[in-house]
């Protein structure tokens, strides 16, 4: 890609994700092209469906959540778990139910890579003893969802603290008041 196209790309991208973050998925394409001060040609000729840039807006980030999940494994399987999950919340809240209007891309199925990880990290806290069993990967999920949604932002990370001492074997290390 030439660097005037990669440029165009790259501040099409940013303005889909402040437009999205705003208005949600379903937002005017339209309005992206004319923040983005670029006409609904340009837009189309990079991205010729919403799909397409929804998945460019989420893809960066998706990645880094995998990665995450891959280079957790000097940690104690737990510990891994928990802060994946602790990460996957600030994704889910920093976007809101952005991701889901991407779930079905055939090109780039973010739920089954989240899922993958996910699972790869469950797996391993299972063999360690560090989860109860039954917990289920899309339990986890449902939780993390359940309160992105829902939970103020400053409350989520208390509120997954807690839905974990459910999950963890031990439940989660936490910081907090004493309750001496």
């Amino acid at each position: 890609m030439r660097a005037d196209a990669r440029r165009n790309y790259d501040h099409l991208v940013a303005t889909a994700r402040a437009v999205f973050a705003e208005e949600g998925p379903q937002a005017s394409l339209n309005e992206v092209a004319r923040r983005a001060k670029v006409g609904p040609g340009t837009l189309y000729r990079h991205f010729p469906t919403r799909q397409a840039l929804l998945v460019a807006v989420f893809r960066e980030r998706i990645e880094r959540l995998c990665a995450l999940a891959e280079q957790s494994g000097s940690a104690p399987a737990g510990e891994a778990l928990t802060g994946w999950l602790r990460a996957l919340l600030v994704h889910a809240q920093t976007d809101g139910g952005l991701a889901a209007g991407m779930a079905d891309d055939p090109g780039f199925d973010c739920h089954a890579r989240l899922i993958g990880a996910a699972t790869g990290l469950l797996d391993r806290a299972g063999q360690a003893g560090a989860v109860r069993d039954g917990v289920e990967v899309e339990d986890l999920f449902q939780l993390v969802t359940g309160i992105a949604m829902t939970a103020p932002k400053d409350r989520g990370e208390r509120l997954l603290m807690l839905a974990l001492e459910g999950v963890l074997a031990d439940g989660p290390r936490r910081p907090g008041p004493s309750r001496a």
